[in-house]
């Protein structure tokens, strides 16, 4: 029998700190199902799925836990213990956006999705230069789970009523 764990990474960055990760799962007969990771503003940040055999399970918690002596902190969540997401009828939705940067857009974005029972899966972004030296623009891609019912058009609406500027693309997955 397996258990699979969903694991928070965060420290300094600096080289092999995956290798610091991966090390642990490995000996203990874990593997590796997916992750996402990256650097921000100088720390490592990273949050991943491992299974690993039940009888080792616990040996291995304490063996991730002992890497924050390194600096490193790793929090653990047992899968099963976390909550799951509901409607089977719901299908998969891509956006884009990109406007001027203000405060509170991020809120006021995610707060429409919510509005509107969309599920944010994935979620990227990013304060970038405008061409031409016309300011700061932020800009925001996310992976969304679409109830049943939920027109991606009204969806759209809202959405660019944010800000004058807002151009936002909403696409159902095929």
């Amino acid at each position: 029998m397996l258990t699979t764990f969903i694991l928070t990474v965060i420290g300094p960055d600096r080289s092999g700190l995956v290798k610091a990760v991966a090390t642990p799962i490995a000996e203990h007969g874990g593997s590796w199902l997916e992750s996402r990771m990256c650097r921000l503003g100088g720390q490592f940040a990273g949050i991943l799925r491992v299974e690993v055999p039940a009888e080792r399970a616990e040996e291995l918690g304490a063996a991730l836990g002992g890497l924050e002596a390194s600096g490193l902190k790793v929090t653990l969540l047992r899968e099963d213990l976390a909550p799951a997401a509901g409607d089977a009828g719901a299908t998969r939705a891509t956006l884009d956006a990109v406007g001027q940067d203000q405060p509170g857009i991020l809120r006021r974005v995610t707060g429409s999705l919510a509005a509107h029972g969309l599920n944010i899966e994935d979620l990227s972004s990013e304060r970038t230069d405008a061409p031409m030296g016309g300011g700061t623009l932020f800009k925001i891609r996310a992976l969304l789970t679409v109830p049943t019912g939920v027109a991606l058009d009204q969806v759209r609406v809202d959405l660019e009523t944010i800000a004058p500027d807002l151009i936002v693309e909403l696409k159902p997955m095929a």
